[in-house]
């Protein structure tokens, strides 16, 4: 999609503000920098000034950050690109995610599976499962995902290329997941603080081997050119990133 549409989304910029805004016609947007009417942009291509805002396309990352309601931490773009590698997802792989908190995560894996893809996303939690599910269907770009309240113990599906765990205590889950992994399959969690690493390490001695753990760490950079020099503040410790997979024997 080149252009703006009735009920499609827009990213609207204001020097360093950020709205993403869903267009209808009739509608319009009030900020700082002026009023802008939809009427005025809906048939006009993404990428165009009106007034003191630039109107541009949302990228996933936009989405996340700017779209999705939050009702859990979620997972930052930083760490979610880099956990799409490392399960090497790709068209039609096949994913299991325990534990989806508000949703972000979901949409990154549901991009990276593709259209033949397939994600199959648990949330325990009623309230969050709601705001998951509502999050997922207004911002999915792919119909490839199937979202399940309940526990990952109760789950009787088939084989999974890769699985991502996203809870408090991700090593109660590790018998479960490798039953369901394919030989070879990756599995990735997080977790927010080092002991909890330890408890995830000595869960993954028996079944998973090829383990990783580290964090990410993004700083900015200020795009003044007379004074380019890091932002005073930065996206660090988000949390520990743990991988294995999965072996038989």
């Amino acid at each position: 999609m080149r252009t703006i549409e009735d009920g499609s989304y827009v990213l609207i910029v204001f020097g360093e503000r950020k709205y993403l805004k869903k267009v209808k016609k009739g509608d319009s947007f009030s900020g700082k920098g002026g009023r802008i009417v939809y009427d005025d942009i809906i048939g006009q291509e993404f990428g165009i000034r009106k007034g003191e805002y630039l109107i541009l396309k949302p990228t996933l990352e936009d989405t996340i950050m700017f779209g999705i309601r939050r009702e859990t931490q979620i997972v930052y773009p930083k760490d979610a690109s880099y956990i799409c590698m490392k399960l090497d997802l790709k068209d039609g792989s096949k994913i299991l995610e325990i534990g989806a908190g508000s949703g972000a995560l979901t949409l990154a894996f549901s991009r990276a599976c593709g259209p033949n893809g397939k994600v199959v996303s648990l949330e325990r939690e009623k309230r969050h499962y709601i705001n998951l599910k509502k999050n997922v269907e207004a911002f999915h770009e792919f119909e490839n995902f199937e979202i399940l309240l309940g526990d990952i113990n109760d789950y009787t599906g088939g084989e999974f290329d890769a699985s991502f765990i996203d809870v408090r205590e991700p090593w109660i889950y590790m018998k479960k997941v490798w039953e369901l992994l394919k030989p070879g399959g990756v599995l990735g969690t997080i977790v927010p603080t080092s002991n909890q690493i330890s408890e995830t390490l000595r869960s993954l001695k028996e079944g998973f081997g090829d383990i990783e753990v580290l964090e990410i760490l993004q700083r900015k950079y200020k795009t003044v050119p007379e004074r380019v020099r890091p932002l005073d503040r930065m996206v660090a410790h988000t949390g520990y990133l743990i991988f294995g997979r999965k072996i038989k024997g």
